[in-house]
């Protein structure tokens, strides 16, 4: 059974998908939420036990079918994909308690769509074959496309065709760098690509760099690398609360990509082809970060401020894959988890806020109270610390190694004051939002709406791995950095888990 383990992140949400759109579970929401929670807690210890095997062997790969590699259809578990498959379990389960809470139950197919989606984030954490991260980034895509109108309404309607309309047109071009790297390379699997990167002829080169900046194109536009971002803050801000909290990892899967095949393909041991992304990543990692900043400061609402903190967290990683060194990856690793979990509790957070506010909902502006102001200015204040950088929250330990990981030679005079001004731009919007949404209240609420204990948990659930990542912070940053070499080395012999004589890649 644990040689099927790898499949399993994949195979659970499938399966639920499909049998939550059948009788007897298809309409009947209880067994629905019961269902998806299973599942969830499936996921929740199968991650679990993916990180334990990661740390006890070498990066096993799964074929599919029996199929040898590199031909066949690959699924590779190390240290960076077990961390990523947690990561999602932990946010999945999260996500899903605050939905069912009532927010499921706005519009149709909720529970499927939702399974669906977890199960492209947890495939294109795990292919080993880049043809196969197209498949599982289509598989999340049309998921998340009719996630976003869950519920309904123009503004999430609008939002989601500008979203439609630039996925499309980033599988497009998915597809053409597709088709130039397997004309040059002979192959698509990662694996096999690294190993040959420092062997192709000199014609090819050049063909292989345009092939390797078309994926950089793409995916800058899924990790919303300036000038590819604008479609994110209002599409995040439109949706619906439980999915918006989800959504705070699918920019991370754009940098997991960027990660698996700038750094682990075209990385340093790449010849010819080594940091070809480098050069471009620099000045767009800044710019987008300088963007994320300006928009953080113009933020009207919790959930705008949300989504550009977002943006903000992914220019400050696409800084650590440019200085492209283990310790930065490591840096950006512990960076990701933190900003991921922080980002979708605030989400949550806003979303109890617009129920109380009323027509106010979540903008900065004067209004009634909301019904629980010590409860949820006491979730804002936590939340707010964590995503400022403030101590003891992890929002510091990872500003820390990202500092450090610029080191003291010019590459941290480019870092450091972008990453600082970020802190003092979220410190000073964090204070103007806590003030005029608990403080600046007046008159009495004309609700009676009062959050539901499974959203006060699921907040609650999210806020408390943020100290938990300073408790556990040494064991933690070992592992990131254990991941990062793993990364960066040379491609290490990977050896398919469900075969009987185990085949080694060259």
């Amino acid at each position: 059974m644990l040689q099927h383990l790898i499949f399993f992140p994949v195979l659970l949400p499938l399966l639920a998908g499909i049998f939550l759109l059948l009788p007897p579970l298809q309409g009947y929401a209880r067994r629905q939420r019961v269902a998806v929670f299973l599942v969830n807690a499936l996921l929740l210890v199968s991650a679990v036990l993916l990180l334990q095997q990661s740390l006890q062997h070498e990066p096993q790969m799964y074929m599919m079918g029996d199929w040898q590699a590199p031909f066949g259809i690959a699924l590779v578990n190390d240290k960076l994909a077990a961390i990523m498959l947690l990561l999602s379990a932990v946010l999945g389960f999260a996500v899903h308690l605050y939905a069912c809470a009532g927010d499921d139950q706005r519009g149709p197919f909720f529970h499927p769509l939702f399974m669906f989606q977890l199960m492209g984030i947890n495939g294109a954490f795990l292919t080993g074959d880049i043809f196969n991260l197209f498949v599982f980034f289509e598989i999340l895509l049309i998921a998340s496309y009719s996630l976003l109108i869950h519920g309904g309404g123009k503004q999430r309607t609008q939002a989601a065709v500008h979203y439609v309309l630039l996925n499309l047109v980033g599988s497009a071009f998915f597809l053409f760098g597709l088709g130039v790297i397997y004309a040059t390379f002979g192959t698509l699997n990662m694996a096999d690509m690294a190993y040959k990167a420092a062997q192709l002829n000199s014609e090819d080169i050049a063909l292989a760099k345009a092939g390797g900046l078309l994926l950089l194109v793409v995916f800058g536009l899924k990790a919303a690398l300036l000038p590819l971002h604008f479609w994110l803050p209002r599409t995040y801000a439109n949706t619906s609360t439980p999915v918006a909290a989800l959504f705070a990892i699918m920019t991370k899967v754009g940098i997991y990509s960027l990660w698996r095949v700038h750094t682990a393909v075209f990385g340093e041991h790449g010849g010819e082809l080594a940091n070809i992304a480098v050069g471009w990543l620099w000045p767009l990692a800044l710019a987008t970060l300088v963007a994320g900043i300006i928009a953080l400061l113009a933020s009207q609402t919790l959930k705008m401020l949300a989504a550009n903190l977002v943006v903000v967290s992914a220019g400050s990683l696409l800084l650590t894959i440019a200085l492209n060194t283990p310790q930065a990856t490591a840096a950006g690793l512990y960076y990701l988890i933190h900003s991921t979990l922080m980002s979708a509790a605030l989400f949550l957070i806003a979303g109890l806020v617009q129920e109380q506010r009323g027509q106010a909902q979540d903008r900065f502006v004067r209004s009634r109270p909301v019904n629980q102001p010590a409860l949820l200015g006491g979730l804002f204040f936590i939340a707010a610390l964590a995503l400022v950088g403030m101590p003891p929250l992890s929002g510091f330990v990872g500003k820390i190694l990202l500092l450090q990981a610029a080191g003291d030679g010019s590459d941290a005079a480019w870092i450091w004051p972008p990453i600082l001004i970020s802190g003092l731009a979220a410190l000073i919007i964090f204070s103007r939002a806590g003030t005029t949404l608990f403080w600046r209240a007046q008159g009495v609420s004309q609700n009676q709406v009062v959050a539901h204990p499974l959203q006060i948990t699921a907040i609650i659930l999210l806020l408390l791995t943020s100290p938990a990542m300073v408790i556990w912070g040494g064991a933690l940053t070992d592992l990131s950095l254990s991941a990062a070499y793993e990364l960066h080395q040379q491609p290490l012999p990977v050896i398919p888990a469900n075969m009987a004589v185990p085949e080694v890649l060259p």
